[in-house]
């Protein structure tokens, strides 16, 4: 079985004026060996496995828009970018409590487990050393399996 690969996105490149600008990747390296998929939404799902054929596309009036959006736009994916960022330091400390909370709460599990089998071990199976009665035979096992 072999693993499926997916083309590579295509992104423009930033010139010394820090403007977007066209550059056709070199198809000849392995990393384009699946071919290259252009976001600019002119044909979302094809993929383009020639220079030549990419560089056709860049030329359509719909990418150079696209592109000229980009430049005209770049302010905002600044400050797009920023808030995302805010947004995944916010994500990654609240994953980093839940998982202490988890890991807490799993080192507490380990505990009860280990006093439930405690009991059971050194009280017969019976809950507190009572005498068994019709409410109050509860073994380590019917505990276990809530």
């Amino acid at each position: 079985m072999e693993l499926a690969t997916e083309p590579d996105v295509y992104s423009p490149n930033i010139d010394d004026n820090g403007n977007y600008v066209d550059r056709i990747p070199s198809f000849h390296s392995n990393a384009l060996a699946n071919g290259i998929r252009c976001p600019c939404g002119t044909r979302k799902d094809k993929v383009y496995i020639s220079a030549p054929l990419f560089a056709a596309h860049c030329k359509t009036k719909t990418h150079e828009k696209w592109v000229q959006d980009l430049n005209t736009n770049k302010s905002n994916f600044f400050t797009e970018n920023q808030k995302l960022r805010d947004i995944v330091h916010a994500q990654k400390i609240m994953i980093g409590k839940l998982e202490l909370e988890l890991s807490s709460k799993n080192m507490t599990i380990n505990y009860l487990t280990q006093e439930l089998t405690k009991i059971m071990t050194v009280g017969g199976g019976t809950l507190l050393h009572t005498q068994p009665t019709a409410t109050a035979t509860a073994t380590a096992n019917d505990l276990l399996m809530f």
